[in-house]
């Protein structure tokens, strides 16, 4: 039995980027949701063009095929431009930002998402085939090279769904790492693989709504019914209730505390992506499948706000009820894993961190400086100064004692929050840092090293022990 912690045995530091006001994670998160959207959209938009060139060479819609010219110019033009260049912007932010966590997703899954990239190399190739192509080719001809790519775009999702949702439910992988395909084919694996299906169909839909209005030459009869074809699409909405109950049921107890209420932003959050979605779905089934009723291109634009909107609530909340960790019970958000913890209560966190503290010379002390470096090695990812999620503003009325006693128990005091994996020291260091930033920076500031004092840190950071906190509400089920 093969465990991954051992081969992290060793703390990595990395060079980390600062951005500032803005929050770490909503850099990542907002290039990602962006960047998920656009992706569902193609995966989508190649399902639904299949429907629609099976409606033109069957004589079923006679503007099928003049839809289809025009949906796929705006495919083209936004999934595959936009979705390429943020999907590398995700690389790009990801190693600056998380570097050990996808360092580890990559050793771990690198085959898999080899077998992802040569999917999308065959979805770029079709898609760009038929762009240039389609209109010389037969309806046969194009309806299978219209197959090859939404196969090819789905299957980049079948791949890709895999290991996004390990970070939450690695399964088997956990106790033995060399189980890829238990850690792959996960409990959320299949709950959020049709999820996604089904919203890939339906923003690939709501857009085609607004280009079917924007397209010139049709009268208001023919939209109408360009429109009614795509609400076959949409009506798979009515789907999401049951995978979004099995997602449910099937993520961890303090995971799905957070969704229910044990955090205000992932419940309030999730309500949103809820309310939006039952929104679409009413207006998709009553409204245009049921009633048969005509949808112009601004309300058709505004339920498109009303699916991104879905999607970021969405997305925040699967990134968010994976905390503490990123990988769950392997690595902390901070790119700390468990074991190293207690070693790092020991020598201290940033003893061996290689890089020094920018602009030193605005710190009015060594120990300032020391508990800097803590605070980007242990809470940057996360927190800003007094910005975005900022220290300032989370601690600003608290006073020393508060400070110190909060952030040696930090994972009971928050559960979803790490536990604090520096000594003594290094937690005066830190609380020294955040006072001296709430006082207003002055030119000259007192080191603390009272005896008394670091004795109590120790006391406080021994009783809060090394393992994540737990809310006492759930029974430990793991």
């Amino acid at each position: 039995m093969t465990h991954y912690s051992t081969l992290l045995a060793d703390v990595v530091y990395f060079p980390l980027n600062d951005f500032g006001p803005a929050m770490k994670g909503m850099i990542i998160g907002g290039l990602g949701i962006f960047h998920v959207f656009v992706a569902q959209f193609a995966i989508g938009g190649g399902l639904l063009m299949c429907y629609f060139q099976w409606l033109a060479m069957t004589g079923r819609e006679p503007h099928a095929r003049q839809f289809l010219d025009g949906f796929y110019k705006v495919l083209v033009l936004i999934s595959f431009v936009v979705g390429a260049v943020t999907g590398v912007g995700m690389w790009f932010t990801s190693i600056q930002i998380s570097p050990v966590t996808i360092g580890v997703m990559i050793d771990q899954f690198h085959w898999l998402w080899a077998t992802e990239w040569t999917f999308f190399c065959l979805e770029v190739g079709a898609g760009y085939a038929f762009y240039r192509y389609a209109q010389y080719l037969n309806d046969k001809a194009r309806l299978t090279l219209l197959i090859f790519y939404a196969f090819a775009a789905w299957m980049s999702l079948f791949w890709i769904n895999g290991i996004l949702a390990f970070q939450l439910t690695p399964g088997g992988w956990h106790d033995d790492n060399t189980a890829l395909w238990q850690g792959f084919f996960n409990p959320t694996y299949f709950p959020t693989l049709f999820f996604r299906t089904v919203t890939c169909m339906v923003i690939a839909s709501l857009a085609a709504c607004v280009v079917i209005n924007a397209m010139p030459g049709l009268e208001r009869e023919d939209r109408r019914r360009l429109i009614l074809r795509c609400a076959h699409f949409m009506v798979m909405i009515v789907l999401m209730p049951v995978f979004g109950l099995w997602f449910l049921a099937v993520i961890p107890a303090d995971s799905r505390s957070w969704v229910m209420g044990g955090s205000a932003a992932m419940t309030m959050f999730a309500n949103i992506s809820i309310g939006a979605t039952i929104l679409i779905g009413g207006y998709a089934v009553i409204g245009l499948f049921m009633q048969r009723l005509y949808i112009n291109g601004a309300t058709a634009t505004l339920l498109m706000a009303l699916a991104f909107g879905a999607t970021a609530g969405g997305e925040f909340v699967r990134e968010g009820i994976r905390k503490p960790y990123t990988i769950r019970k392997e690595l902390y958000s901070n790119s700390i894993t468990p074991d190293q913890v207690a070693t790092l209560r020991k020598i201290g966190s940033v003893t061996n961190d290689p890089y020094p503290v920018r602009n030193q010379e605005q710190y009015p002390n060594e120990q300032v400086i020391l508990g800097q470096k803590v605070y980007r090695f242990q809470c940057s990812v996360c927190h800003t100064i007094e910005g975005a999620n900022g220290l300032m503003h989370l601690t600003g009325a608290w006073d020393k004692d508060m400070l110190r006693k909060n952030i040696a128990k930090l994972q009971h005091l928050k559960t979803f929050m790490p536990p604090f994996s520096g000594n003594a020291l290094e937690l005066e260091a830190l609380v020294q840092r955040i006072d001296w930033q709430n006082e207003g920076q002055p030119e000259t500031w007192p080191i603390s090293n009272d005896p008394a004092v670091l004795e109590q840190n120790r006391k406080w950071l021994d009783e809060a022990g090394t393992q994540p906190g737990w809310p006492k509400a759930l029974a430990r089920t793991e």
